[in-house]
């Protein structure tokens, strides 16, 4: 007989052991061993434990390339998941390989395979018996992991409603830390206008706590120089773009703008200069509105000019609230009374609140991460090494998602009950934003050049955004450089192309127009994508996620509807009926809520820059990748740091420290 020490150790998570016992079994080149009991008798799977035995076979097993898991309940005891990390195995010629597992396995499972620590793509693979695993496993995730269409012309998602359907190991069991919403409860019945700034304030003052930035917002929502720097600098800074030469439907003219910009210049001469800029949100254009409270809500589809001046201060010059111009459709200007310019711009940031939501945020960093990891899931075997480089930042998002879809964007939640964009409204947005969405406008460096925006004074997001991308795509290009060596072996791996090729199909429906890669031909293609995808659900997400409730707590500065239409006169506005327009008091404080829990980082967040040790970063090449990449984020946090203490209005959201591996909430 021939003899095996199999070894098995359960993770030392509190929770990671159960009742049950585990059969193993061993596959190699040369045979298939008998199975094997463990986790029985005097030796249980309990947390951080070894459970080790003696495994006899009548044969050499040849090179053992694979571990056949199969948890087994035991009876009259609940049928606990348990989660192993890894399998170890000393052949008789005292040779030691290691099985990394690091998930969960339920009794329902059946026989699940585990291959050694080593990664590898299909090309290189040479032994069929491997090659055939890698297909089973597709196969079999290919029948668990299938897509749904949500809505025509959006992509598509996981075809699962409730948490149940999604295994454990893709469930997200971080929680955030509580928070205090003591202050905003409460206000659920009251469906009525805010009586009063002093009412808003108080309500303010209860909650903003120690938020330096908020109380910033409250005292400088009303000038024009913080309404500007918001579109560079606030939670949705994708809307500005370089403006050379006016657009047909805004009606504005040299001399209604002379006033509002250098002396003795023109705005023929400010667009050749490239000092001037436009916000355009024409994609909100038909998309219909929200009733609350049993009244008619409005969106409008502001056109925004904006001048760079001589301090590098971005400020409006012009605002026309709808698409067509007209008699009915004034353009205001710095110049109309104090309380028409304020309601103006009141109607700019309430539709860049839904454009910041559904677009920025949920379209760019949440539906991207979870298209990316449908596709990874049901294309890229475990092994693969992009599959180890990927799933840290994309494997949160299913969970995070289908929870989305079955309460705030459902019948009775806060889109629902509390914004102008109702869940047609969703619908319709996320639809032509979806016909818009470019491969270009997701890669930060080609974005902001292509908007004109790259060199902007006081664009923080900008430069922290590219020294973050910078360093991710540094990273990503080592190991896309380790593990294909030429351009033909990205060609020749067929898992890759066929990983592509389905994000191309359902993610962005087929659409040759949005410019992603339908194949990869060069290794800088690859690397780039690699390089946008962990940007998205990383640096990005943390950048229009946990800046929302700062610029967004004083709610004047950011309605999330209006409760009138916009107005088609100028002069008909006085302070006293500006509080009429804004949101009721009982939507004011559903979207606060909402926020406070969007904007709360993980309690034991996973920083950028960290991966599980159990395979591709255990050791070597990828490990000194990771190592230089958390050095150049721990210079980048050193240098945010050191400005930010020189601004009167910091900007942290791109700072290491606050930037999560994943699209965490």
């Amino acid at each position: 007989m021939v003899e095996y020490l199999v070894s098995v150790t359960t993770s030392t998570a509190p929770q990671a052991g159960s009742f049950s016992s585990v059969g193993v079994t061993l596959i190699g080149t040369e045979g298939v061993s008998p199975e094997v009991i463990l986790g029985s008798g005097d030796s249980p799977l309990t947390p951080g434990s070894t459970c080790a035995c003696i495994l006899k076979t009548e044969i050499l097993l040849g090179t053992v390339v694979l571990i056949q898991l199969r948890k087994q309940r035991v009876p009259n005891f609940p049928d606990l998941d348990w989660h192993c990390q890894e399998v170890c195995v000393e052949t008789p010629s005292g040779e030691k390989c290691c099985f990394p597992c690091n998930k969960w396995i339920q009794s329902t499972d059946g026989a699940i395979e585990l291959c050694s620590e080593l990664v590898s793509t299909l090309s290189s693979e040479t032994l069929p018996i491997l090659r055939d695993h890698r297909a089973r496993e597709l196969q079999a995730k290919q029948k668990i992991y299938r897509w749904r269409t949500l809505h025509e012309g959006v992509p598509r998602c996981i075809d699962m409603t409730s948490l149940e359907a999604l295994v454990p190991n893709l469930r997200y069991t971080r929680q955030s830390p509580s928070t205090n919403l003591h202050y905003l409860r409460g206000f659920a019945e009251r469906a009525e206008s805010w009586g009063s700034f002093q009412e808003l304030e108080r309500l303010f003052n209860l909650n903003h706590k120690d938020n330096t930035i908020a109380r910033y917002v409250k005292s400088h929502w009303q000038e024009d120089s913080f309404f500007g720097y918001q579109f560079i600098n606030g939670c949705n800074p994708f809307m500005i773009r370089q403006c050379r030469h006016l657009p047909p439907n805004l009606a504005v003219t040299n001399e209604m703008l002379c006033p509002f910009l250098p002396e003795g210049s023109s705005l023929e001469q400010e667009m050749e200069h490239g000092t001037v800029f436009l916000a355009d949100y024409e994609v909100l254009e038909g998309v219909p509105a929200n009733r609350l409270n049993g009244r008619q809500q409005y969106l409008a589809t502001p056109l925004c000019l904006l001048h760079c001046d001589q301090q590098g201060e971005l400020k409006p010059i012009a605002i026309q609230l709808q698409q067509h111009p007209g008699p009915q459709n004034p353009v205001f200007l710095p110049s109309d009374s104090a309380p028409d310019w304020l309601l103006a711009k009141a109607w700019v940031r309430s539709a860049d609140f839904h454009c910041h939501q559904l677009i920025s945020h949920f379209l760019r960093t949440h539906v991207v991460g979870e298209v990316c990891c449908i596709a990874t899931l049901r294309q890229l075997p475990e092994i693969h090494p992009l599959y180890q480089v990927l799933m840290p930042h994309v494997s949160t998002t299913l969970q995070i998602n289908i929870q989305a879809r079955a309460s705030l964007l459902a019948p009775g939640g806060v889109f629902d009950k509390s914004s102008a964009c109702g869940l047609e409204g969703v619908s319709a947005l996320l639809r032509r934003a979806t016909e818009r969405l470019c491969y270009s406008a997701l890669c930060l460096p080609e974005d902001l050049q292509d908007r004109g925006i790259d060199k902007l004074p006081h664009n923080y997001f900008a430069l922290d955004g590219l020294r973050a991308w910078g360093a991710i795509k540094r990273f990503v290009q080592g190991l896309v450089e380790l593990y294909y060596p030429s351009d033909a072996a990205v060609q020749q791996d067929s898992e890759l192309q066929n990983w592509i090729r389905e994000i191309f199909v359902e993610g962005f429906l087929g659409r040759a127009e949005s410019g992603l890669p339908q194949s990869f031909q060069e290794r800088e293609e690859l690397t780039q994508f690699l390089t946008m995808v962990i940007f998205s659900c990383s640096a990005l997400h943390a950048a229009v996620n946990f800046s929302q409730l700062d610029f967004d707590l004083w709610m004047p500065n950011c309605p999330a509807s209006m409760c009138r239409p916009p107005p088609s006169v100028k002069g008909a506005v006085t302070m006293d009926d500006f509080l009429s327009w804004l949101p009721d008091v009982n939507a004011t404080c559903s979207i606060l809520i909402t926020l406070s829990l969007l904007s709360q980082p993980a309690r034991d967040y996973i920083p950028l820059g960290e991966y599980p040790k159990e395979r591709l970063f255990r050791e070597g090449a990828p490990c000194r990748l990771m190592d230089a990449l958390r050095k150049e984020l721990q210079e980048l946090r050193q240098q945010i740091e050191e400005r930010n203490a020189s601004l009167e209005l910091p900007y942290p959201y791109l700072s290491p420290d606050r930037i999560e591996n994943s699209v965490a909430i």
